[in-house]
């Protein structure tokens, strides 16, 4: 008698199903509603058609250049094809094309052991090399069409990775078979739950959000609010030493994102560090904007946020004089103020450490392929409706520029695996996205980022003041990181050829947060130092001179600073001087969500 095979069970009962496809269909009209009613409104947002309009037309002026790499392209793919029916009858053969080192969509071992798996991924790279070639060939067009169209191109080919598909992701391919499915039903519901969280819009979870809370489990160093504003919240740290630096050392982090970056865990809080250091620090904490303060400028951020903050930090310490830390776009604030207050005579600050600051926004990186003048009009008649940016799109925007790692990886693994991200403090902070004020955020993006105007000298007035970077005489510390595809390291090394007083430029590896957040103690990555008096004009000559160092570039830093903050005085505790404490550390600004 024949065996028999009784099918499998399904997992969920008929009301289920029927409840999950009338969830679906909800959700996606939901989504292609927010979609069709987006694109009526501004059917082009990022101004791409024009762009790749102008390449074709690039490419069949030059047809011979184009036959030329599509036999290149065919002659590959022949190859490829010998190779894979080589490797189908046994017989060794070597790898027509392999994947960047550290391109980790092909980690799964039937990428390279499964003959058919390693055709289609050797497949794809050829076709992706291929696309990214043509668009690369392009003559005629100018700078900013061309960045466009290269970064669009490598977003495009991205999307259509063989890993971003379940029937040619080996490992989703065992996942369905070894689960019978219930990967891609559990990684539907993932799905809708995104686009329900989003409103419409499709927001990926990268993190187990419940698994983390401000000032509970990150952001717990102890100290005290001091001081408050519209724009800020001034954080004094309880120092853990008996004395301290007389100057005091005030931090100012981006408002594009929330300051606890520097404070997520025990192990690695710059700010515990700093303070363990005999440092009293403070820290700005930025508010949440809304429609209220859409009318807040750059100069506002500049009084409210940098000398107001001074101002307090000297009522709460009695001390005038200060060391100042900028980061990322708060290093540009910084930078812009330090010129204003050397304008204007005031002398308080002795140092200035910039941490991935860009000013001269001339060679700004990815970023720059938002910033021409279509967008910048459709941005500005967007954040009208409301007075502000909101966070969401902000956040979409910087993860574009890691795709792979920060939406196609969750794509796989939320929708295709069915799985739940894995709890991480930095995604939980990178999803804790901030809204940006109307005024302060266009003016910011025109005058740095389109016009380049803050390294001309007088080419930006702060509270009609003409402002020259030039004129910054104190020492400067610059820290850059090497894989930033944010402020880029070798567009942030040209401050060293703008300031008026010392420089010291630290080049530390990995990236925009990464190679900040390199605790002490750390032998993860490195960093690179120069003792030349006088730096030459270029980060490459730089480079070859400059010296690799094993560990975090803390301690470097902390001998830098040892030469500017005065002699030791009793600690401070938040409260001791004429400002009294408000509230405990980390506040309540930097508990509003942007969704809030």
């Amino acid at each position: 008698m024949a065996e028999q095979h009784q099918s499998p069970e399904p997992s969920m009962s008929p009301q289920e199903l029927a409840g999950l496809a009338e969830r679906t269909r909800r959700v996606m009209a939901e989504f292609m509603q927010r979609q069709a009613a987006d694109q009526a409104e501004n059917p082009d947002p990022l101004n791409i058609a024009n762009a790749f309009v102008q390449m074709t037309q690039s490419l069949v002026q030059n047809p011979q250049k184009l036959w030329e790499m599509q036999a290149a392209f065919w002659q590959d793919y022949m190859q490829l094809w010998s190779s894979s029916m080589r490797r189908f009858w046994g017989i060794e053969s070597k790898p027509v094309i392999e994947p960047a080192p550290g391109d980790r969509r092909f980690k799964d071992r039937d990428w390279s052991e499964n003959t058919a798996f390693d055709f289609i991924k050797q497949s794809y790279l050829l076709a992706a090399r291929y696309v990214e070639q043509a668009a690369d060939s392009t003559n005629g067009l100018d700078e900013q069409t061309k960045k466009k169209i290269d970064f669009y191109t490598k977003q495009f080919v991205d999307a259509l990775a063989p890993s971003n598909f379940a029937m040619t992701n080996p490992e989703v391919v065992r996942a369905t078979i070894d689960s019978k499915g219930e990967n891609l039903v559990r990684g539907l519901k993932n799905l809708l739950d995104d686009l329900e969280r989003g409103k419409g819009k499709l927001h990926i979870k990268m993190t187990d959000y419940a698994a983390f809370e401000v000032g509970k489990n990150i952001a717990v160093s102890p100290g005290k609010v001091v001081y408050q504003n519209d724009l800020i919240q001034l954080l004094q740290y309880s120092p853990t030493t008996p004395s301290v630096a007389k100057r005091p050392l005030l931090i100012v982090p981006p408002w594009i994102n929330k300051f606890y970056i520097l404070d997520l865990r025990e192990t690695n809080s710059f700010i515990k560090w700093a303070t363990s250091q005999g440092q009293t620090v403070f820290v700005v904490s930025w508010v949440n904007p809304d429609e209220k303060l859409a009318e807040k400028t750059f100069e506002d951020y500049m009084q409210e946020g940098m000398l107001d903050a001074m101002d307090a930090v000297e009522k709460a310490t009695g001390e005038r004089e200060l060391n100042l830390i900028g980061y990322c776009l708060g290093g540009t604030l910084t930078a812009a103020t330090l010129a204003y207050m050397a304008s204007t005579g005031d002398d308080r600050v002795k140092s200035v450490t910039f941490f991935t600051t860009l000013v001269d926004f001339k060679e700004a990186g990815d970023l720059t392929v938002f910033i021409d003048e279509e967008q910048l009009k459709t941005l500005e008649a967007r954040m009208a409706k409301k007075g502000y940016l909101e966070g969401a799109d902000m956040a979409t925007t910087f993860n574009m520029l890691r795709a792979n790692d920060l939406i196609w990886s969750f794509v796989v693994n939320n929708y295709l695996l069915g799985k739940d991200p894995f709890p991480f403090d930095l995604l939980y902070w990178n999803s804790d996205a901030t809204r940006m004020p109307q005024m302060m955020h266009m003016f910011y993006l025109r005058k740095m980022y389109q016009e380049n105007l803050l390294v001309k000298p007088g080419g930006i007035t702060l509270k009609n003041v003409p402002i020259d970077l030039r004129k910054v005489s104190i020492p400067v510390c610059i820290l850059s990181t090497k894989e930033d595809h944010i402020a880029p390291w070798k567009a942030t090394y040209a401050a060293t050829q703008l300031y008026k007083g010392p420089v010291k430029f630290i080049l530390s590896g990995s990236g925009h947060i990464a190679g900040v957040v390199n605790p002490a103690g750390s032998d993860k990555y490195g960093y690179w130092t120069s003792s030349a008096k006088k730096y030459p004009k270029t980060p490459d000559d730089w480079l070859k001179s400059a010296t690799q160092h094993k560990g975090s570039w803390w301690p470097e830093w902390r001998k830098w600073l040892a030469d500017f903050e005065g002699e030791q005085v009793p600690a401070r505790k938040p409260g001791d001087g004429k400002l009294k404490v408000l509230e405990d550390a980390p506040g309540s600004y930097v508990k509003v969500k942007a969704s809030d």
